[in-house]
């Protein structure tokens, strides 16, 4: 039976009914990803821990003693995530030297009481800190969806939307601090969930920017995602409901998320906002000065994630554990240390007088509409030399999501077109801070209409 590219609820039927084995499932996984021409989608595999967690599931359900609807699905994770036994190298060759992790992160943990199958770690981005998923030491995972050159796969979380889009497994668990999990939604033409920051405990997750930092999942279907997240929270079934597109409120944003966007972008965003509207969504366009307000804030103080990764990572960026790491990743975390103290204070302090400033210019009952990215995924050739050409793309390719991340919204990414060379064109739907229930709802109801193309 062929089971590569099914989503989880398609799998999930299969294996409920005893129709497909988790044993099986998890040994075609394996097998695929073995066989796959990318070798350098995953970091590390762990079959043993995989096939074990899968011979349980079996056992479980021959016995009618079903963990649930994620039982005995397979799932990837960010090689940020700690996997009892396995050195979590956050993408380095540097953290190599570390001891392997003692225990599962808490949401591996969680996820494993629910029954999934984790098969192994995917590539990414040195220490989270790159919007496009370039690789020096692993090696950059080629976009799967590209039919021309190779294409960039997005970052920082990149072998998780390739390994999905692949249809590798039918869910990667990635990380976002400036776009990582919305960014390669994108690019590789899958769904990506950024929950609100704090939605999840984030023990066992190798940090970046602990005032930005967020998790989520990249799969096949809005409705994947829902089961995941309710499984992360500790969850044993979903609360959350399907909406109704009729009388869906939605802003678009037009200050900053139209910026230099290519037209092929623009086409299929503005062909999906039809398509909701025929739908009986009420859409409203704005402009929203605090977005400019944002990036002066970031010209003049520095951003956020910079400072905090420069706090993290201060030893080896002025020691000589720096010849080791990406010099693009080196560089961009050195302007960190030109932010100082009372700088940092006072761009915690904007900040929170900026969210609150917003929540009384979106409703309570408003999401905002946009798209994920103003490009679609570039070549990856010309950038692997061109250190200026490194920089400009990946400030364009952060630039519609960090705004997310600033204002602390949730955020999910459905594929809604394709723009130029044929390739993917994300439509990200964003709610305010903890608005997470309401926001899968209203995806839920709007997925069938953004990915009618």
């Amino acid at each position: 039976m062929e089971t590569r590219g099914r989503s989880i609820a398609q799998l999930s039927v299969l294996i409920q009914e005893g129709i497909l084995d988790p044993v099986a499932l998890t040994e075609a996984t394996l097998d695929a990803i073995r066989g796959y021409s990318d070798q350098s989608v995953f970091i590390t595999l762990t079959p043993e821990r995989a096939l074990s967690e899968a011979n349980a599931a079996s056992a479980r359900i021959r016995d009618g003693r079903s963990l649930g609807m994620l039982d005995g699905i397979p799932i990837a994770w960010k090689d940020l995530f700690d996997l009892e036994g396995q050195i979590t190298t956050a993408g380095s060759k540097l953290l190599k030297r570390e001891a392997p992790a003692r225990a599962d992160g808490v949401v591996v943990a969680r996820l494993a009481g629910a029954g999934m199958v984790s098969v192994g770690r995917t590539n990414m981005s040195e220490f989270a800190f790159s919007g496009l998923g370039i690789n020096p030491h692993y090696g950059t995972p080629e976009n799967p969806c590209s039919r021309d050159v190779a294409r960039l796969p997005g970052g920082s979380s990149s072998g998780a939307g390739v390994a999905v889009a692949a249809g590798l497994v039918p869910v990667a668990m990635g990380t976002d601090t400036g776009g990582s999990i919305r960014i390669p939604a994108a690019f590789n033409g899958v769904v990506g969930y950024k929950a609100t920051r704090g939605r999840y405990p984030m023990e066992g997750v190798y940090p970046l920017s602990q005032s930005l930092d967020s998790l989520g999942p990249l799969c096949r279907t809005v409705q994947d995602a829902v089961w995941v997240d309710a499984a992360m929270r500790g969850m044993s079934q979903p609360c959350v409901g399907r909406g109704t597109l009729t009388g869906l409120k939605l802003v678009i944003p037009e200050t900053v998320f139209f910026d230099e966007a290519e037209e092929g972008v623009v086409c299929a965003f503005e062909d999906a906002v039809t398509r909701l509207s025929a739908k009986g969504a009420i859409i409203r366009r704005a402009g929203f000065p605090l977005f400019s307000e944002l990036f002066a804030l970031m010209a003049s103080h520095g951003p956020l994630v910079t400072a905090e990764a420069f706090a993290l990572h201060r030893a080896r960026i002025l020691g000589p554990d720096a010849m080791e790491m990406d010099r693009r990743v080196v560089a961009r975390t050195r302007l960190g240390e030109k932010t100082s103290l009372s700088a940092y204070i006072e761009i915690l302090d904007a900040r929170r007088r900026m969210i609150a400033a917003l929540a009384r210019e979106v409703g309570p009952d408003e999401f905002l509409l946009s798209p994920t990215l103003p490009h679609v995924a570039p070549p990856i050739a010309p950038l692997l030399e061109d250190d200026d050409a490194f920089v400009r793309t990946n400030a364009k390719t952060l630039r519609n999501t960090l705004i997310g991340n600033f204002f602390d919204w949730c955020g999910v990414s459905i594929p809604c077109g394709t723009g130029e060379a044929g390739m993917p064109v994300g439509l990200l739907i964003s709610g305010l801070p903890g608005h997470d229930g309401r926001l899968l709802s209203a995806a839920l109801a709007a997925e069938e209409s953004v990915r009618a193309f």
